[in-house]
C-alpha cells in the first residue's frame, strides 16, 4: 500500500512518514500544493494525508479539485484548525477523515487502515488463498493454520497477489506499491523479491504458487 503525505512541516512530515512505514505503507513526501499534485499525476496512491495550511495555498483547494474529477481516493485531512466550521467545511470539501494536531502515530495508523478497509478500498481485514490465511490488520500470516513468519517486503508482496489472486498482476504495479520515490530499485528487484517469497512459501508448505508469465507480471493460483 502507497501513501502520499502533503504537509510542510518537515519534521512532523518525517516521523508521520516512520510512523506509516513502521505500519507496512511505502510512503511519498511532499511539502507544497504544487509537489502534491505532481505525485498525485504521476503515482497511484492508496491514501492522501493532507494538511491545509500550505505555503502556495490552501489544501482544501486540491482536495476540492480531486473530488470535482472524479477521484475516490481516501484523504485524511491533519490540520491544527480545531473551530466546527473548520471540520464541516473539510468533510464537506470531500475529507474522509479528519483529525488534529497534535495527534498520536497509532491513532493516525488506526484511521488510516479503517479507511482502507471501507467496501471498495485497499484493504480487507482477512485475505485467504489455499491454506493461506493473512490477517491485514495484525500483519499475520498463517500457513495450514500454523502461524508464520514473513519478512515485511514478503508480507507486502503476498498482500498484493492476494488481493489479485488469479488475475496478472504486472511488474510496475507491484513495484509502485511497494516503493516510494527514494527507493533504491534496480531492475531486477522485484524478481528477487518473487523468488523469496517462493522460497518462503515453499519452505512454510504453502499450497498455492506465484507464477511468473514473462513479459507481463505475475499471478498467484493453486499450485500446479
Amino acid at each position: 500500500m502507497r501513501v502520499l503525505i502533503i504537509e510542510d512541516n518537515r519534521r512532523l512530515a518525517a516521523l508521520v512518514a516512520k510512523g506509516c512505514e513502521a505500519a507496512g505503507f511505502a510512503v511519498d513526501i511532499c511539502h507544497d500544493l504544487d509537489g502534491g499534485r505532481s505525485a498525485l499525476a504521476t503515482a497511484r496512491y492508496d491514501l492522501a494525508i493532507l494538511d491545509l495550511g500550505l505555503p502556495d495555498g490552501d489544501g482544501l483547494g486540491l482536495l476540492a479539485l480531486l473530488r470535482r474529477q472524479g477521484s475516490e481516493l481516501p484523504v485524511i485531512v491533519l490540520t491544527a484548525r480545531d473551530a466546527l466550521e473548520a471540520r464541516v467545511e473539510g468533510l464537506n470539501a470531500g475529507a474522509d477523515d479528519y483529525l488534529l494536531k497534535p495527534f498520536a502515530m497509532e491513532e493516525l495508523v488506526a484511521r488510516i487502515r479503517a479507511l482502507l478497509r471501507r467496501p471498495g478500498q485497499a484493504l480487507g481485514r482477512k485475505l485467504t488463498a489455499g491454506n493461506i490465511e493473512f490477517d491485514t490488520v495484525a500483519r499475520e500470516v498463517a500457513v495450514g493454520g500454523v502461524a508464520t513468519v514473513f519478512s515485511r517486503r514478503e508480507t507486502d508482496l503476498l498482500e498484493i497477489l492476494l488481493r489479485r489472486q488469479g488475475r496478472v498482476v504486472p511488474k510496475d504495479a507491484i513495484e509502485e506499491s511497494l516503493y516510494a520515490f527514494g527507493d533504491d530499485v534496480s531492475s531486477n528487484t522485484i524478481e528477487v523479491a518473487i523468488h523469496r517469497l517462493r522460497k518462503r512459501l515453499d519452505e512454510a508448505g504453502a499450497d498455492i504458487r506465484v507464477h511468473t508469465l514473462r513479459g507481463i507480471g505475475y499471478v498467484l493460483s493453486p499450485a500446479a
